[in-house]
């Protein structure tokens, strides 16, 4: 299963977690991790061409299953908030329909 978390902080996102594998279907041939992936790395890429912000990113080698992402604890770009929104947004509807591969969790700070 994957799991996301996003942190907030005064309903900002702050940094968000991606681990595991969906499983959903063989290696290579995986919707769900493909979605999750193609989401979640459009939003990093969206926000560090769009928004100029230098992003803390740690992610796994080969193996993958595994994405964190920070931003700057002095961040107040708009933007960079509603680029993150919309992923999480889009996160939500894929839960909503594959929800036995991909669990997500909100967390105020």
């Amino acid at each position: 299963m994957i799991e996301v978390t996003i942190e907030r902080k005064q309903s900002a996102i702050k940094s968000f977690t991606v681990t595991g594998h969906a499983g959903s279907g063989p290696y290579g041939h995986d919707l769900v991790c493909a979605a999750v992936s193609a989401v979640s790395f459009g939003a990093v890429n969206a926000v560090l061409q769009l928004c100029e912000i230098d992003l803390s990113i740690d992610q796994a080698g080969d193996e993958g299953g595994f994405l964190k992402i920070a931003l700057p604890d002095d961040n107040e770009d708009e933007k960079a908030s509603i680029l993150l929104e919309g992923m999480v947004v889009s996160l939500q509807t894929i839960e909503r329909d594959y929800g036995q591969f991909i669990s997500i969790t909100d967390a105020m700070k």
